[in-house]
């Protein structure tokens, strides 16, 4: 481990102690807390009720011009009790996402909600106040999971949560955490895999490392937030399995494993059923199957009926309305809703409510560590990247090759980050320019003064935002690609010593992306100039390396045999040119592995044909249908989810369809060996273990991320070629250095749901267990057997479509 790390990683454990030892001074047990609670609940009318359910409502810091057109009639006519609470908590933490109402005599102390999957999103500038209040721009989701590593990715977690601490946030909105099930999605850079069980284990190690600072998570968005076109209304269609196995699998994971203390239910719908409207989803599953034990908040205007959202356990509608206020009053008051269901709602805010900081008593300094935390995030995003080609040892770059030519917009403006709530008000942003000369590189500066030119005058045109989201929340929009002077290349062949190339996309929340040039797919022009900087290059005896600054998948298989060597760095953050430098000289050993499959072409995703949906015929939009915070319509709309459990991976396999670059696919600045699998026993119980050897053969210290599939034999349920059931990343290996690495797989693990008995089953067969360094890539093989039916668990029956799904089949 890097020494900064580990001196950071010891300084924020450090910090986690003493906030721990703080917040835990006369914390009351369960029986007393409970007490508590009960108490306050009683003492409180029911306007105070329905004032706590509810946000107290949006501030975007924007005039009062604009905010006043999100104010209603209802709004206005609230009390002037109401309105001095709102007034004075939202001071508490300028620019955080939302607040819950306070009543100082009853001791209910508002929670202060703030936007972070990528970091915490607050406001860096106070009135009245000429300091400035910077958070850290981590990796992105995708980024972290590419890391493979639960360690890593809690320490991050513990540095983010410590800014959550220190700038007096009670819960950091994060992580986010749905399936990458078509890489068109626009928020798939803040989601972590294609797989629920990477999403899982890496979300649980994210919710652990924040909360370990005595603050909360709301992981989202529950469920199936996989698409962002029309997000407030579609409804998704999916099969009791497919949502099972996949689309829950990973929240179940997280909640079993790490007890977030908030959850997000998400915009859209689930057959038929707003998800913050769902008994199904926020009850029965959530609480009854998995044990959740704290509240549920609406998404930013999600829903459309407030009584509903409370019955089915949805606690708190933010960001808040007086007309939400008023409709769970009234229902209360002419009995169409239970007090006791309203009183239920309460009494799990409270329950969180006696676990935050501002409730105990914490002074926050306004002082988080931003140094230490810098290193942190340096650190994680040069070992989530991924090395993608190397010929020729191209990578790492020697210690001659001092005069680099970059070429590409984003070499001098690096993406951080997406757009939207995933964006983070950062002090800075490294660039790669700034990372390389900072480790002594001489980068050319005519070139540099091209580029820069050429930037600077576009952005002079006034290009447009995406979409309004990111209008309102900021995040950088890339300008299109340069067409370089003709000859440039050449001259730059000649007088420097390697080449650059970086290509950047973005995306954010509110709009999905779309499968065209300058998105997924290359333009013309920045495939010719990985082309001719390439060729020029090649011809003087030289070499050229393309770097990927991108939110999610693009398209690779047209253009990567062109280049020496591509380098998926994602968005790495804030240090994102030293970690991209780190890489690049083999300070840090790459070691991260996809944790979502790039295609060779867009077609052949199983929902190119039907992502994102379509408008559902004869529906026109409904004003009630139109209730809640929301800067998007709500037009009838549908997806069908008709690959059912063959998603990425899942489907490229089993389907023999090819693929540019692999699930669980990346390259190393040295290799690995696999042997002597061996499991521990051949005929499998309630669990068995899996070991495997992993040795460095090759000249460079590095680590190895090992992958065990398994194939499970087709019964009354249909089978993927190959599952995921675990993963492991060893230490830093020294040449010649071996470890050996160990799974235990238990039925629950590799068994598959049942919708006709609400079961996860084994069936009876011969398993194949598969280690390997990627899905395709198998080092070691062998199997169980299972001799009967195993039922590993049942649950209860829920979120069945009312409609017949045309599901994909193998058979």
């Amino acid at each position: 481990m890097n020494r900064f790390l580990k001196n950071g990683f010891f300084c924020l454990s450090f910090a986690a102690m003493i906030v721990a030892a703080i917040s835990g001074c006369g914390q009351n047990d369960d029986k007393a807390s409970q007490q508590k609670i009960e108490s306050i609940v009683s003492s409180m009318s029911l306007d105070q009720k329905s004032w706590l359910v509810v946000g107290t409502g949006m501030s975007m810091g924007l005039p009062d011009s604009i905010e006043a057109t999100f104010r209603t009639p209802a709004d206005e006519k609230m009390s002037d009790e109401y309105k001095g609470m709102v007034s004075r908590i939202r001071k508490y933490l300028p620019g955080a996402a939302g607040f819950t109402a306070e009543y100082p005599d009853l001791g209910i102390t508002s929670q202060v909600l703030a936007d972070g999957p990528a970091g915490l999103r607050v406001s860096p500038f106070r009135e009245g106040d000429d300091d400035t209040y910077y958070c850290t721009a981590f990796p992105i989701g995708t980024a972290l999971a590419s890391s493979w590593d639960v360690d890593l990715v809690y320490s991050v977690g513990q540095a983010m949560g410590n800014e959550v601490l220190e700038y007096g946030s009670a819960v950091i909105l994060g992580p986010a955490l749905n399936l990458q099930r078509n890489p068109l999605c626009g928020r798939n850079f803040e989601y972590y895999s294609e797989d629920p069980l990477v999403t899982g284990k890496i979300a649980a190690a994210m919710v652990n490392g924040i909360q370990s600072n005595g603050v909360g998570t709301s992981i989202k968005h529950f469920a199936a937030n996989n698409s962002e076109t029309n997000r407030m209304s579609v409804d998704e269609i999916i099969s009791e399995r497919a949502l099972r196995e996949l689309y829950l699998k990973g929240f179940e994971i997280t909640v079993r494993e790490s007890q977030p203390w908030t959850v997000m239910s998400s915009y859209n719908k689930i057959n038929g059923t707003y998800a913050s409207e769902s008994y199904d989803l926020l009850t029965t599953v959530l609480r009854d199957d998995w044990g959740f034990k704290g509240y549920v908040m609406t998404d930013w205007g999600g829903g459309s009926d407030p009584v509903a959202q409370m019955e089915a356990g949805n606690d708190l509608l933010m960001p808040g309305q007086a007309a939400s206020i008023n409709a769970i009053t009234e229902a209360v008051s002419n009995g169409s809703l239970d007090e006791e269901v309203l009183d239920k709602n309460v009494s799990r805010i409270l329950g969180i409510m006696l676990k935050t900081p501002r409730y105990t008593g914490y002074q926050n300094t306004n002082k988080p560590d931003l140094d230490a935390h810098a290193v942190v995030t340096r650190q994680a995003a040069a070992q989530s990247m991924v090395l993608l080609e190397n010929r020729g040892d191209a990578l790492p770059v020697t210690a001659d090759l001092k005069k680099i030519a970059a070429f590409g917009n984003t070499s001098y403006e690096l993406i951080s980050g997406g757009t939207g709530s995933g964006d983070v008000n950062e002090k800075h942003t490294v660039s790669l320019i700034e990372g390389l000369t900072g480790r002594g590189f001489a980068v050319d500066e005519d070139l540099a003064s091209v580029y820069n030119r050429y930037i600077e005058d576009e952005k002079a045109k006034g290009q447009a935002p995406v979409n309004a989201i990111v209008a309102l929340m900021g995040g950088m929009v890339p300008v299109a690609e340069m067409t370089p002077p003709k000859g440039l290349a050449e001259k730059m062949a000649e007088t420097n010593d390697i080449a650059l190339i970086t290509i950047g996309r973005n995306a954010g929340e509110g709009e999905d992306r779309k499968a065209e040039e300058g998105d997924f797919y290359l333009t013309t022009v920045e495939k010719d100039l990985i082309s001719s900087v390439t060729g020029a290059f090649h011809a003087q005896g030289k070499k050229t390396i393309v770097i990927l600054n991108v939110a999610g998948v693009v398209e690779t298989a047209s253009w990567k045999e062109i280049p020496d060597a591509v380098l998926l760095a994602w968005q790495p953050g804030q240090e994102a040119g030293n970690s991209i430098v780190d890489v690049l000289t083999g300070e840090v050993n790459p070691s991260g592995k996809l944790a979502v499959s790039f295609p060779v072409v867009y077609d052949d995703v199983p929902t190119a044909a039907t992502f994102p949906g379509y408008p559902v015929e004869g529906e026109t939009d409904d004003a009630a249908d139109m209730s809640g915070f929301s800067f998007m319509s709500r037009v009838p709309w549908k997806m069908v989810y008709n690959d059912d459990i063959y998603v990425g991976y899942r489907y490229y396999n089993t389907f023999d369809v090819p693929v540019s670059y692999e699930f669980g696919y990346g390259r190393s600045y040295t290799t690995f060996e696999y042997s002597n699998i061996t499991l521990s026993s051949d005929k499998f119980k309630n669990s068995i273990t899996v070991s495997v050897d992993v040795t460095n053969t090759g000249s460079a210290a590095g680590r190895e991320i090992v992958q065990v599939y398994v194939s499970a034999p087709d019964g009354k349920l249909e089978k993927p070629e190959e599952e995921l059931k675990a993963f492991g990343k060893t230490k830093l290996l020294q040449p010649g250095a071996k470890e050996t690495l160990s799974f235990t797989l238990t039925a629950y693990g590799i068994s598959s749901f049942d919708d006709a008995t609400s079961g996860w089953i084994v069936e009876p067969g011969t398993y194949t267990v598969k280690v390997g360094a990627s899905s395709l890539d198998i080092k070691e093989t062998s199997s169980f057997d299972v001799s009967s039916e195993i039922v590993a668990e049942t649950v209860n029956k829920a979120l069945a479509p009312t409609e017949t799904i045309d599901k994909m089949t193998k058979k």
